[in-house]
Formats: C-alpha cells, structure tokens, sequence
C-alpha cells in the first residue's frame, strides 16, 4: 500500500485518494499531488549575498528602509535579531527595535 501524504493544512494522518486528488477528512482539505510535492520541497531563502537564512538568525540591514505611511527609516546597519520566515512579499518577519513588528524582504538583508 502506498503512503499518503498528511494534511498540509492540518497535519491529519487519515488522508485518503479521491480520483485525482487527495482529500482530509478531518478538515476537508483538498489538494493535489502536484501540491504535495512541491509542500515536500522546502523553500529556501537567502539573503542579499547569497547566504541560506533559518528561524532564529539575525541579519543586519543593507540599505535604508523608508516605511510606507511613515516618517520612520530603518538606517543601514540596524542589526535584527530572531527572525521567522514566511511565505509570501516579505520573506522575513521580525521586530525591529524603537520601530516594532514588521516584514522584510531577504533582498535587503545579509546574515551578521
């Protein structure tokens, strides 16, 4: 017997095939295989050089940050510490200090 893949959604064991997709019955999520595979590929993010990025690093700023309906600047140099990867725009989400919680994107950023 084949092993099926859990629930992405919610980590559920008692996933089963409904033609061509797979199906949770605890949380009805449905996806297909071609979503589990790429589920399975871990997204990798790097920083500004080139460097791979984790839960947990910190990073200092490489160019001045102005933040949208704001006067405040993230100044080069500000180092972040503890940052949580994300999916989505912004790949990194941190607390900066004296701005507070905020997203950032890998491109401006190299690991300290």
């Amino acid at each position: 017997m084949s092993e099926l893949p859990p629930c992405p959604r919610c980590a559920s064991a008692y996933t089963y095939e409904d033609g061509g997709q797979y199906v949770c019955p605890e949380c009805a999520h449905e996806w297909s295989p071609a979503q589990a595979e790429a589920a399975d590929e871990a997204k990798v993010v790097r920083d500004a050089v080139g460097n791979l990025l984790q839960d947990g690093d910190t990073v200092t700023v490489i160019k001045d940050l102005k933040l949208k309906g704001s006067s405040l600047v993230v100044k080069v140099g500000t180092k972040v510490r503890n940052i949580r990867l994300v999916d989505g725009d912004h790949d990194i989400d941190c607390k900066v200090e004296g701005i507070g919680q905020m997203g950032l994107k890998s491109e401006f950023v190299k690991k300290a």
